[in-house]
């Protein structure tokens, strides 16, 4: 979805008065709040831990994937028709798409994501490194 940016310039005001007439500033507001999902990243000795702050999500709504060595986390909120009236509704859940880049020490085909308690985890297994081993060599 195409976002614009105000900066408020004169040139680029009006712009804004034309989203807000057309679609109400709620749902401009909205867009201008554009959610990112919150993560963490450390490293261990064998591996990349990542955690991400996604709270009320289904883990079947998660869309993980790696594309020439590019992490890809997305979720993709699906609008569900309301059953109760609420008069306050603050508890939204928005889509939100995130990427990585990802460095030649992770073996990507050893990556495992968990969802539990509103964080998804992913954990990337780092390549095993090639250890030269010492040996004797005889000379014939």
């Amino acid at each position: 979805m195409y976002k614009r940016t105000y900066g408020f310039t004169p040139r680029n005001f009006s712009g804004f008065i034309e989203d807000v007439l057309q679609n109400g500033y709620n749902r401009v507001n909205e867009e201008l709040s554009a959610y990112t999902a919150p993560v963490n990243i450390h490293e261990t000795d064998k591996t990349y831990e990542m955690q991400l702050s996604a709270a009320g999500l289904k883990k079947e709504d998660f869309k993980i994937n790696v594309d020439q060595n590019i992490l890809h986390i997305s979720y993709e909120h699906k609008a569900e028709e309301q059953q109760t009236k609420w008069l306050r509704n603050e508890f939204r859940q928005k889509s939100f798409k995130r990427s990585f880049t990802l460095n030649d020490k992770v073996d990507t085909q050893h990556i495992s994501a968990k969802y539990t308690d509103g964080v998804l985890y992913i954990t990337l297994a780092k390549k095993e490194e090639s250890v030269a081993s010492a040996h004797d060599i005889s000379v014939n």
